[in-house]
Formats: C-alpha cells, sequence, structure tokens
C-alpha cells in the first residue's frame, strides 16, 4: 500500500518513499536491488531500504565518538569496555531509526511528500515515543548535569586556579561540551516531535479484514492516541467477497474505535470487485485529502 500510494503520488509530486521495516520488499515490488542508500527509480520517485544493521552500527559508532572525546579525561578506568557493551543496550534498534526520520525529514527539503513504511506495530509504537520520552529524560540530565557544574566550581574556588599540568574540567554551563549536546539533542527531539504532530504529518493505518488485525490495529490505535500523533485514514485491504462478513465486522469495530478517521476498501484483485462495496480507486487521493498542498 505505502508503494502504489508513493507510485501514485509521484505522478504529480515530487515523493521519496522510505522502508523502515527489517523486512523490506520495497526493492522487490519495483524490481530494483536497494540498499542504505536513496535510488531514483523516477525523476520524480526516489526508494530507499534502510539497513538497520547497518544503521544501529553507525548510531553507536557517533555516540561512541562523543563520549570518547566528553570523558578523554578517564582513559584509565578502560571506557572502551563500557563502549562495546552499548550494543548489547535495549532501545538501540529504535533510538537508531528515529535518528534515520530526523535526518530523512531535516535533510530531504526537495520533496512534496516523504512516505514511510514502517516495521510491525510494536516496534513502530516504541519509537514514535521515544521523542516525548527523550525530551523527559533530557530534562533530567540536565538538571544532573548543572548540580554536577555547580559542585566543581565549589571545589575550584576552594582549590584556587589549576596549574598546566592538571586537566581542566568546565566550570560553566557555557563552556560544558555535555551540556551543550544535551541542549542540542533536546531541541532536536522537540523539533521532531512537534513535526510528527503537525498537520503536514499523518499516518495511515492499513489492516486485513480478520480478528488478529483487528486487535493489533486497536493497540496501535490507543497508543497513537496517548502520543498524540495523527491518525489520518484507515485502510482496509485485501477484501475477499466470502469474507465479506468478517471485513463488515471489522471496519464496524476499527469506526468505533476511530469515529473520525475515514475508511477505504481495497479488494485483493479486480475481479473480486463484482456488484460489492469494494473499489479499486486512486490511493493518492485519498492521502491527499487531509493534506491540502500549500
Amino acid at each position: 500500500m505505502s508503494a502504489a500510494s508513493a507510485w501514485q503520488l509521484s505522478q504529480s509530486h515530487r515523493v521519496l518513499i522510505v522502508s523502515l521495516d527489517p523486512a523490506h520488499n520495497l526493492g522487490d515490488i519495483f524490481g530494483v536491488v536497494l540498499n542504505h542508500k536513496k535510488h531514483r527509480f523516477t525523476d520524480s520517485l526516489y526508494l530507499k531500504e534502510v539497513n538497520l544493521q547497518k544503521l544501529c552500527r553507525e548510531y553507536l559508532e557517533r555516540e561512541t565518538r562523543v563520549l570518547t572525546d566528553t570523558y578523554r579525561y578517564l582513559q584509565t578506568i578502560n571506557l572502551d569496555h563500557y563502549f562495546s557493551v552499548l550494543k548489547y543496550s535495549p532501545g538501540i534498534e529504535e533510538y537508531a531509526l528515529l535518528t534515520s526520520i530526523e535526518e530523512t525529514l531535516r535533510f530531504q527539503k526537495d520533496f512534496d511528500y516523504i512516505v514511510f513504511d514502517t516495521p510491525p506495530t510494536g516496534l513502530t509504537l516504541r519509537f514514535l515515543a521515544l521523542p516525548r520520552i527523550t525530551v523527559t529524560w533530557i530534562d533530567r540530565l540536565v538538571q544532573i548535569r548543572r548540580d554536577i557544574l555547580e559542585k566543581r566550581h565549589t571545589i575550584y574556588r576552594i582549590r584556587g586556579i589549576l596549574d598546566d599540568k592538571e586537566t581542566i574540567l568546565s566550570y560553566d554551563e557555557k563552556d560544558d561540551d555535555i551540556l551543550k549536546r544535551l541542549k542540542t539533542l533536546k531541541g532536536n527531539y522537540q523539533t521532531l516531535s512537534s513535526r510528527l504532530q503537525g498537520e503536514d504529518c499523518g499516518i495511515v493505518l492499513v489492516y486485513n479484514p480478520d480478528t488478529l488485525s483487528l486487535k493489533e490495529s486497536k493497540r496501535l490505535i490507543d497508543g497513537l492516541r496517548d502520543l498524540k500523533l495523527p491518525l489520518r485514514l484507515l485502510i482496509n485491504n485485501k477484501i475477499q467477497i466470502k469474507y465479506k462478513a468478517m471485513a463488515d465486522h471489522v471496519d464496524s469495530a476499527m469506526q468505533a474505535l476511530a469515529p473520525a478517521v475515514p475508511i477505504q476498501r481495497v479488494a485483493l484483485s479486480e475481479s473480486l470487485l463484482d456488484g460489492q462495496n469494494s473499489t479499486l480507486y486512486d490511493i493518492s487521493e485519498t492521502i491527499l485529502s487531509p493534506f491540502e498542498m500549500k
């Protein structure tokens, strides 16, 4: 569905579609081999499959460099040993994916639309929740760092000026690299959170007409509501005539969960549409409707 909508949108707009799902099939759909870089499929459509393993490795290398430079004066306690186990820390994949979204939105200003094909419900909710959670943690870390600087400054006043042979530590907020880094991160995550909640962003939930898909979709809708993220469209996909009663039941339940969100149906194939309510349609028209081009 994301590939189809991106293709249709690209007929009149410049579009980038990014697959965040570790089980990629975007390249298979378009018949090309994709890697971590953007691939120009047409003049108006670009494709990208995020390599999660590479993304996590780059994220860890970048953060490890920052920590190593910041705490160079503590090298005697063998920080490399602690950095080497960071790759096993919970949340690395979520932060890496979030970083990919943030960088994509920040640097891809030459596209009218960016379509993200997201991973399964659990992972999607976790990385979408990270901006708000991270800002809360950063506020706490900033306060802890300020307490450290205050204690350093007290010691500095007692000891007097350090000589050239000693390590010079920062005592003032404007000189502290850690505090600068925390403030930069907070600004980035606040900007990303605002963009995800903004009018020009929206989530399209695609589900199948069966009970399991309904239950998973309910978890996603509840999560999006808690995160105050905009759900713009529901798509009941792969409907078959013989399962129409189940499709009706699922749609009724979904409408109760999200009463203000429109539902569109897509049949499994055109031959299944005879005399039925389901219709094949230009997906881009439906996706465009909540976002008027300026």
